[in-house]
């Protein structure tokens, strides 16, 4: 009884292979497209922050220091907590509506 033993049907493999293909390009486009969102997304809320903090974390970061190698960071801490007070004048300040065309 041969009749049960059936060969199943070819299929062009260049086909598959070209079908394939096309769609991990797709895939691997789309994927480097979203990273790079991500990462622009992420500039710019790195740049946000240093701007409205740049002055603050640059301060601390001296305090820390001179702490460290064990001197005094009495000036450096009240220039940090200086800074600190303009950023925050500056956000109170600041809103949507100071930006673009609406900053009359």
């Amino acid at each position: 009884m041969n009749l049960l033993k059936t060969q199943p049907t070819p299929v062009p493999a260049k086909a598959v292979t070209t079908t394939s293909t096309a769609n991990r390009q797709r895939q691997r486009g789309q994927g480097m497209t979203e990273y790079i969102i991500i990462v622009a997304l992420v500039a710019v809320a790195a740049i946000a922050v240093y701007q409205s903090f740049g002055q603050v974390i640059r301060s601390q970061t001296a305090a820390i220091a001179n702490e460290l190698a064990g001197e005094n960071s009495n000036t450096a801490i009240s220039s940090a907590r200086k800074a600190a007070g303009e950023a925050n004048k500056q956000i109170k300040n600041k809103s949507l509506k100071s930006y673009g065309a609406n900053s009359r």
